[in-house]
């Protein structure tokens, strides 16, 4: 969470002042900090500032601290509602394993070593948005359609 963005944004304006360029960072509320402190996941104000903006650098939305919640002042229904409401498309979700970790992995180093691949992440059909069409109870389970 903010931990992770502040270290984020020292290594951002690090690069500035080595690349010689400049970015301007604002920030705003989202997920749990914003139902901490104004009890919206997601905020007018942030969604404003996100339209307004060329990017949005985001990090860890929310946590344990927040999961008894009800579901509106869930973290993770402000990322949704974010995403709605930008129209946003896709994650994208690098993988790549560097030679000096190849050993610390889990798997097999022939099957880790040289794995580069970017992986795609949908974020706007029916497994998030989707309005269900019908519930049944099929051998006394629940099914949704």
């Amino acid at each position: 969470g903010p931990e992770i963005m502040e270290a984020t944004k020292g290594v951002i304006q690090t690069l500035c002042e080595k690349c010689g360029f400049q970015i301007e960072l604002k920030d705003a509320l989202i997920g749990g900090a914003a139902i901490d402190a104004v009890q919206d996941p997601f905020p007018e104000e942030t969604l404003n500032q996100c339209q307004a903006s060329d990017s949005v650098l985001l990090a860890c939305i929310g946590g344990y601290k927040w999961d008894t919640n009800p579901r509106e002042l869930r973290p993770e229904t402000g990322l949704l509602k974010m995403r709605k409401q930008m129209g946003l498309f896709a994650n994208l979700r690098p993988a790549k394993v560097l030679s000096q970790l190849v050993d610390a992995s889990t798997l097999k180093r022939e099957v880790v070593e040289g794995v580069d691949v970017m992986v795609v992440r949908e974020l706007t059909g029916d497994v998030y948005f989707g309005e269900p069409k019908g519930i049944d109870e099929i051998d006394g389970q629940r099914v949704g359609y």
